[in-house]
Order: C-alpha cells, then structure tokens, then sequence
C-alpha cells in the first residue's frame, strides 16, 4: 500500500497523457532523440495544448479545494529529460495546476517509479509502461481518447468494469474456459465466497475513503460499476464489495449489452475496462482506460477467442 503520502490519493500521469505532445513526438519519430532534444528547448517557452487526461487532473485537483487540505497528489512521470521537460513545467505552471513532484527519465521508462511515490493510479498512452507498472502492484491503464468531447461539470466520475479491474479474473478464467453456463453456474454457487481483489482495489479504496469524507447530496466524486454480468453473477459482485467495505454509487449489470450508451448516459470522466472490445466502444462516448490484466489480454488466451 501506498506511505510516502499518507493518507493522500495519489496519481502519476505521463507527460503525453497530460498534454498534447503529438508534434514533438513525430519529430521524435522522424528525427531521433537529438532533434526532438533541439526541438523541445527552442519551443519551451511555447505553452502545450491539454492532453487526453488534462480535465481529469483539473477536477483531481479541486478535490483539495473541497477538502481544505493538499489530500489529492499528482505527479508527473516522463520519459523526457529535466532539461527537454522544462516546458511541460511552464506549461504545467500556466495552467495553475498545483503538480511539484516529476519524474524526468531521459529516454527511460518511468515506471519504476510509481512505487517509490507510492501512488495508486498510474495513466500513461504507452501501453509497455502500463504493463510493467501493473506487474508491479499498481493499478494502471492505457489511456484512450473519447471520440466526442463533453462536460460533465465539476463532479468527478468514475467507472470501473468488475472481473480483472476490480475483482480479479478468477470468474473470467471460467468463463473463458468453459463458457457462460460453467461460469453462471460457478458464479452462483460462490455466491458468498467474495471473490479476490483486482489491481483497481486498492484506488477503488482510495476513492472510497475520500467519498466518505465528502458526505452529503453534493459529493464531488461519484463511482459506478459497469459489468457485462446479470443476474444471477450479481450477487458475488454485491456480497464482495460489502466484504470490502466499499460503496459503489451505481451499479449497472448489463448481460452482455454494449457499455457505450450507458456510460455516456452516466457521464464517466473515465472508464477503466480489461478487454479491448469494451473500450473501442467505451471511448466513443468517454476517455477510456485500457488495463491490460487478465486472461482477457493473454496472448494465447486471446488468440483462441
């Protein structure tokens, strides 16, 4: 579990996901790293666009305005280099996001540092790092654009999907296996058998802990279970959380239906799924997260489905 902050939530964001690095990159690309080297000190004092996960760390950020106190930490993992990263600073500065803390690693992965800051999510748009950071006990995702933009005011949204993001994929490995009848069957028979914690728990928790600070009709975070289980696999669902001691505000057990609608009806700041058929139709409507976990996104798994 996360100590280096306390009791604060805290969430590492990679500077692509945080602003709109698309220019610099393709010089990257086309030129290698000297060029874009070149190309990021003569454009520092040029602000950034916002990025895929910028509204998300503006609404993280007011939750301290709310509470009274620095309890949400944002940090800043990079690939970059201290000195290329200078303008993702003045930007970060421009914007008035309260970000101090970064992670500048010259080319390198940034990864390795998500636990040493001890955060609880980490979103990035390269999908490697993303991996890693998950084997290595974080919860992470692949961040996805939404396809049509829209604002959802200042309440804080999130939506998780249950087998392999909150729970783990131990139901999922039947259903894979052996199909929807075994896994219903399954299902219902460990019915009061709380199933094992996701890589997302532990945010969930984070969440969690902050919401019940938070109490009254006017709660700036709201969150919501969105599963292609029904009855009768609900009920593990249900009976696992109220082990937990968490509360969802919605739940939404949707047999099988395509999420899409019912996120965009619900209003998700961002939606965390496993299975990437999820969130190509997730993202036309909401920024979307891809956690590659599971028996979902095992290679042979994957190929054999």
């Amino acid at each position: 579990m996360p100590t280096n902050f306390g009791n604060k939530l805290v969430i590492a964001i990679s500077s692509r996901a945080l602003f709109n690095l698309n220019d610099s990159n393709e010089v990257f690309e086309k030129h290698g790293l000297d060029a874009y080297s070149q190309y990021q000190i003569e454009h520092e004092n040029e602000i950034l666009e916002p990025g895929d996960a910028f509204p998300l760390v503006q609404k993280l950020l007011r939750l301290n305005e709310r509470l009274g106190e620095p309890r949400v930490e944002v940090i800043l993992l990079s690939r970059n280099s201290a000195d290329t990263g200078l303008r993702v600073f003045n930007s970060i500065e421009h914007y008035g996001l309260t970000v101090s803390r970064a992670a500048f690693c010259g080319g390198e992965s940034p990864y390795r540092y998500v636990q040493a800051f001890g955060c609880h999510l980490f979103l990035s748009t390269d999908g490697e790092d993303v991996r890693n950071a998950l084997d290595n006990g974080v919860a992470a995702a692949t961040l996805i654009a939404a396809k049509n933009k829209s604002d959802h005011g200042d309440q804080l949204r999130f939506a998780f999907d249950g087998d392999a993001v909150l729970f783990s994929d131990e139901a999922e490995q039947i259903f894979k296996r052996d199909g929807l009848e075994a896994f219903a069957s399954s299902e219902k028979a460990s019915a009061r058998k709380p199933l094992h914690g996701g890589p997302f728990k532990a945010f969930l928790s984070a969440l969690h802990n902050l919401q019940a600070e938070l109490k009254g009709e006017d709660s700036p975070i709201r969150t919501a279970l969105v599963t292609a289980r029904s009855a009768p696999a609900h009920e593990r669902v249900i009976r696992t959380l109220r082990a937990w001691d968490i509360r969802i505000d919605e739940s939404l057990f949707l047999g099988g239906l395509d999420k899409g609608p019912f996120l965009r009806a619900y209003g998700a700041d961002v939606f965390f799924d496993d299975q990437r058929q999820h969130c190509d139709s997730a993202c036309v409507h909401v920024a979307t997260g891809h956690v590659p976990h599971g028996v979902a996104n095992n290679p042979v798994s994957s190929e054999e489905s």
